[in-house]
């Protein structure tokens, strides 16, 4: 297990960029510790398998540093790392039982048969693979092949990381959230650092502790689940987290006061912003923290939809489309209204950024 460290890390697949457009991966600065869980999540061509490649050595980074527990790997190679990669598709030896699949890493490492025997059997306990240690594993399901790819990196004990690069795209829905809980569990009983990459919300926030949200090359947050959900630092993780995303409209402030077409909006961050700040203000407020009220923003309803234990009421203000969520469908006009925002969890973004985030 190990601390890793990235330090002024930048990325080019061009011999010489000089454009920001240039950059595979912009510059990050980030650390994750020892025995944590983490996720890289983002859109597909945002730079995260790039980032896991540099990580693991398959790629050398154009500019900054990799250490591992402060040491500096930048210039090692894979094998020198000691780390374990789970890739999107399973990687098995399908003419192989699902033990020698197991045993593989140790025994290709020189490890005494009686501790690769108990270490086989130790992992395929954990992973519900017993059953199946004599089958070839040309006869598993892919699930069931995936377990073996994940088996194979928990086996050895000298790994400081173990990196998920998209693990459950080909699983079925149900298996999946089973795989998913498994490897939650696994990461509990064993506390080895992992990165787990993935475009999918729903995977990064059940599973990781901390998460890393990248767009175009770029950090731009690292938070718990709830941080990213109650205090997104960009409107693009408000946009991409969360569902429906979150309600962004544009502003102007006026005595540290947020203004929607002359309306006073109270929000959490609009006193740390200038009122000769220049560029593009908009206020960002998720449909969960936004409700009907007696005053306030008016709109017109537009359209609801029944999502079972809510309903999702699209609502419009000059323009603008507002979601909110309400429980009580008896609650909601037939046409016009006034909306609230929590003023707590409603924050202004300058260029995209939170006002009183270090960006704006």
């Amino acid at each position: 297990m190990a601390k890793i460290t990235l330090q002024s890390l930048r990325h080019s697949y061009l011999p010489a960029p000089s454009a920001p457009a240039d950059w595979a991966l912009k510059q990050l600065d980030v650390e994750w510790r020892d025995g944590g869980a983490y996720a890289l999540l983002g859109p597909s061509g945002c730079g995260k398998t790039t980032l896991l490649n540099l990580i693991s050595g398959l790629l050398q980074p154009t500019e900054g540093r990799i250490l591992f527990d402060d040491q500096d790997v930048t210039d090692l190679p894979p094998d020198k790392r000691h780390i374990a990669q789970v890739f999107q598709f399973p990687v098995v030896y399908d003419t192989m039982t699902v033990y020698d699949n197991l045993a593989f890493p140790l025994r290709n490492r020189g490890v005494e048969a009686g501790e690769v025997d108990r270490r086989v059997r130790d992992i395929a306990e954990m992973i519900d693979l017993t059953p199946t240690l004599q089958r070839r594993a040309a006869g598993l399901t892919a699930d069931g092949k995936q377990k073996i790819s994940l088996g194979r990196g928990l086996v050895r004990s000298d790994v400081n990381v173990i990196m998920f690069d998209e693990p459950l795209t080909v699983i079925d829905p149900h298996l999946k959230w089973l795989l998913r809980s498994k490897l939650k569990e696994l990461h509990q009983r064993i506390e080895t650092t992992m990165i787990y990459v993935t475009h999918d919300q729903t995977e990064a926030l059940t599973f990781a502790e901390t998460v890393v949200v990248m767009n175009e090359g770029q950090v731009v947050q690292v938070g718990t689940p709830v941080e990213l959900f109650e205090r997104p630092q960009h409107t693009f993780v408000g946009h991409f987290i969360g569902s429906p995303g979150m309600n962004v409209l544009p502003c102007r402030v006026e005595n540290r006061t947020a203004m929607v077409d002359g309306v006073s909006i109270e929000t959490a961050n609009a006193a740390d912003c200038r009122d000769d700040q220049s560029g593009r203000l908009e206020i960002g407020v998720r449909p969960e923290f936004v409700s009907f009220a007696d005053e306030g923003l008016p709109v017109r309803v537009e359209k609801v939809s029944d999502a079972g234990r809510f309903q999702i009421v699209d609502t419009r203000h000059e323009g603008h489309k507002i979601k909110l969520l309400v429980t009580d469908a008896d609650s909601i006009p037939s046409d016009g209204a006034f909306l609230r925002f929590d003023p707590r969890f409603t924050q202004v973004y300058h260029e995209g950024w939170v006002i009183g985030g270090g960006h704006a």
